[in-house]
């Protein structure tokens, strides 16, 4: 009988434990993070009242061209990592929530 009784408390001990037990947030790893394309550098020319000569001009375009182009591809994994780290504030909360809960 003693040995059921202490194997039944033993049981209730580990299902309390368990329950405390409250699930922790994990970050987004830090080299999911997308590095953001660098804005190409204006010409001086092209605040210059008599502007820049035809050559700066289409190489600033293409170099403007070239970083929409990375903007294209940058902006899904920046949504993407925004997406988990808003994952993480909500799993943070949702452990601070489950900690409060252990303490009542």
């Amino acid at each position: 009988m003693r040995t059921i009784l202490a194997a039944g408390a033993a049981l209730l001990l580990t299902l309390g434990a368990a329950e405390a037990e409250c699930p922790r947030a994990e970050p987004p790893p830090a080299k999911a993070r997308p590095d953001k394309p660098a804005f190409p550098a204006k010409p001086p020319c092209l605040d210059a009242k008599g502007g820049c000569p035809g050559w700066e001009a289409y190489s600033y375009n293409d170099a403007i061209k070239a970083y929409n182009a990375q903007i294209a591809v940058y902006r899904p994994l920046a949504e993407a990592y925004v997406k988990a780290l808003n994952a993480y504030v909500k799993a943070a909360s949702d452990y601070a929530q489950c900690e409060v809960k252990a303490l009542q």
